[in-house]
Formats: C-alpha cells, sequence, structure tokens
C-alpha cells in the first residue's frame, strides 16, 4: 500500500473534536464529510497535493488525513504518486462522476450540437449549468485554432460576470438574482466585471430581450464569451450552451453572429431533450 513519504510524524498532531459538534448538530457523519472534503480538494487541485498540503487545505490532524486517505485509496477514489509523492483523484471518482452525467444524459445529447456549433463557429463550445450559486462546466469541445479558450469539465465560474451564468440567472427570475447577490456579492475579476446590483439587473434585462447574454472580459482579460439557455419540459432553465474564444477572432462585429448561433444550438438542444423555451429561441 502506497505511503506518503512526507509523512513521518503523523500522528503528531490531533485534531480531536475539530468540526465534531458542527457535524452532529448538521446529521453529518463526520469521518464521511471530511473524506469528501479531501476528494473536493484534491478536485480543485488536478496536479495532486502533498500530505501537507492536505492537512494545511483542511485543518485537519496528519494521521487523520492518512487515515482516510488510505481507506479512499483502497477504493480507488485516490491514488498515490511514488514518483512525485502526490496525492490525485482515482479512477472510481470519475466512474461516479461519469455515472452522474449519463444518468442526466444531457451531454451525450448535447453534444452533437456542440461539435456542429464549433465547426460553425470556429470557436469552442461549452455547456454549463447552475450548482450552489456557481456556474459549473459539463462539457467542451475544443476550438482547432492554435489560441483557444479552455474551461474543463468541472470548472466554476460567478453568474455574474460569465455569460453561461448570466444567461441562466436571467431567466431564474428576481429571486434567484436578490439571492445571488445577497449570498455571493458582485465580487470584481477585471476592469469590466459588473459589480453593481443595479447594472446587473439592466444587463439581465437585455439578455431576456435579446436571448443570449455576452462576457466582454468580465471574467478574464483577452476572453469574450457568448452563451443562450436551454430549457426543459417544463419550460425552466436546465442548462446553458455557449461559444468562447479570444477578443482577436471575437471582434465586436462577431458578436451578434455568435450570440445567433449559440440562440440557435440552444433552441436544438432544447428540442432534441423534450423541452420547450420561449417563443423567442426560434426568433
Amino acid at each position: 500500500m502506497a505511503r506518503d513519504p512526507k509523512q513521518k510524524g503523523a500522528g503528531a498532531g490531533t485534531d480531536a473534536g475539530k468540526g465534531s459538534g458542527r457535524a452532529e448538530r448538521s446529521g453529518q457523519v463526520q469521518s464521511l464529510a471530511r473524506a469528501l472534503s479531501i476528494l473536493n480538494t484534491l478536485a480543485e487541485n488536478g496536479a495532486g497535493m502533498t500530505l501537507t498540503g492536505i492537512v494545511s487545505a483542511l485543518g485537519l490532524a496528519p494521521s487523520t488525513v492518512h487515515r482516510l486517505l488510505t481507506t479512499l485509496q483502497n477504493e480507488r477514489y485516490v491514488r498515490f504518486d511514488r514518483d512525485s509523492g502526490l496525492w490525485q483523484v482515482g479512477v472510481q471518482a470519475f466512474v461516479i462522476g461519469n455515472g452522474f452525467l449519463q444518468s442526466r444524459d444531457l451531454v451525450s445529447i448535447a453534444r452533437p450540437y456542440m461539435r456542429k456549433l464549433m465547426g460553425k463557429s470556429g470557436e469552442t463550445a461549452n455547456l454549463a449549468v447552475v450548482e450552489g450559486g456557481e456556474v459549473i462546466y459539463l462539457a467542451q469541445v475544443e476550438s482547432q485554432e492554435m489560441m483557444r479558450a479552455l474551461a474543463k469539465p468541472g470548472a466554476r465560474v460567478p453568474l455574474h460576470c460569465s455569460a453561461v451564468g448570466k444567461v441562466l440567472l436571467a431567466e431564474l427570475g428576481e429571486t434567484e438574482v436578490t439571492r445571488v447577490i445577497k449570498n455571493r456579492g458582485l465580487p470584481r475579476l477585471t476592469e469590466k466585471t459588473i459589480v453593481d446590483a443595479a447594472h446587473l439587473r439592466r444587463e439581465l434585462d437585455r439578455v431576456r430581450e435579446q436571448g443570449y447574454a455576452l462576457d466582454d472580459e468580465e471574467h478574464a482579460i483577452g476572453l469574450r464569451c457568448a452563451a443562450a439557455p436551454v430549457f426543459d419540459e417544463y419550460n425552466e432553465p436546465l442548462a446553458a450552451v455557449s461559444l468562447s474564444g479570444p477578443m482577436v477572432r471575437i471582434t465586436d462585429r462577431r458578436l451578434p453572429e455568435l450570440g445567433a448561433l449559440v440562440r440557435e444550438a440552444a433552441a436544438e438542444i432544447t428540442a432534441a431533450l423534450g423541452g420547450r423555451g420561449p417563443n423567442r429561441l426560434a426568433s
């Protein structure tokens, strides 16, 4: 069984009682919650982490973290690379994640339309959903250009400064807009990020009117995106499909063209899912 070579003296610390009362009050199983926190931390650091790094990130005792890592390793949820001394997400975590995607079937249905969208535009096509007050990317079809935008599946971005986030926020309604502003705030990521609530609401009104949203360097300098919403059978926003690329190719003149392309793709995915979108998607 692989052991982290940096875990000498691991039993020296203790986290007895840390978070135990909180876990008990919330009905959580403490060891399970801690194991899941390790998986989440490793997922956010794709290259891998040392035992020391995980301990530092989570504030747990080295002995506790190593015991949980060993259990997760036995079940193949994590793996240890002896050469680098790093713990990484294991194959079983992929199996579980793939099971989620298959159960929704959203990605497999959307992917052919994403490929067509990428082919028509030459830019990277993305599929994203709202989860926990953020946007999470589910799938991507990469542009064939040397310079291209990448948002790997599982990546998260704020709602207020991304095209996929704004278009879904616009469809979710005022209650959700208010909740996001209250709970998440409007942090500034670039000079163009919308950080004023009134400005954001005006922007969302415009998004509803035109049927697509734009990200004009609001999330990252030099990056532009266009996104449109995908709806379910209850006329509720289910996901968003987007195009993203560098400003050098996505000029002001191309923005309306890309907006029309993502609207078309979103309407096709909605129809393929048996969904029903507002009339503006077909206009």
